[in-house]
């Protein structure tokens, strides 16, 4: 049999998406199943391996993945030139604003923000899976209260809120535009088979 090592390799370049411990451990008959720390070991020695390569291996909260360092993603994005476009700053200020303040509802936004909220925004955030509805506010009409998902984490190479930047509360209205960047955060489209779409603001 392959080292371990090469086996996980293969497996999270074949995944194309985050794999927890437990779904690599599922790609193992029974009988050569390796424990959890074995497997942790393997995965540490891995990203050592990995180290000065065209490809890294992060923990983000789906999982483990193998992507392309943001250090080259000036040469790879090429490779999706014709199909290139860009998040409004309105959506991103949007989802800014539901990752930091989460849960919130579109009311809260739109006051933040001081204009009404696209539709459309809204509904590109939940198409991506990037946001979902958590509950509903305990008030007149109970507007839906919105929260980040996993996948949000994910895309953002984040293993969980905590790894989000600080805010600057004083610049809240431009959490996005200045102080975050999370679109230059998000994993290269190489890796994630994943393009950028164009929203309305």
């Amino acid at each position: 049999m392959p080292e371990l090592i090469a086996i996980i390799e293969a497996v999270l370049l074949a995944a194309g998406e985050p794999l927890s411990l437990e779904r690599l451990s599922g790609v193992f008959p029974e009988a050569e199943r390796p424990e959890r720390e074995v497997l942790r070991t393997a995965l540490s020695e891995l990203a050592i391996a990995c180290a000065g390569r065209g490809v890294e291996l992060v923990e983000v909260a789906g999982g483990f993945r193998l992507q392309v360092p943001q250090a080259f993603s000036p040469w790879v994005s090429r490779l999706w030139e014709e199909r290139a476009a860009h998040y409004s700053r309105a959506l991103l200020e949007t989802l800014a604003l539901i990752a930091y303040r989460q849960p919130i509802t579109r009311g809260e936004i739109e006051a933040v923000r001081g204009v009404s909220l696209s539709s459309s925004i809204m509904k590109t955030l939940q198409e991506r899976d990037w946001i979902k509805v958590v509950g509903h506010r305990e008030v007149p009409g109970r507007p839906a209260l919105y929260a980040t998902t996993h996948t949000f984490l994910d895309y953002f190479n984040l293993k969980s809120l905590s790894d989000l930047p600080p805010l600057v509360a004083a610049r809240e209205p431009e959490i996005i535009g200045a102080e975050v960047d999370l679109h230059a955060q998000a994993n290269p489209p190489a890796l994630s088979g994943d393009t950028r779409m164009e929203s309305s603001s």
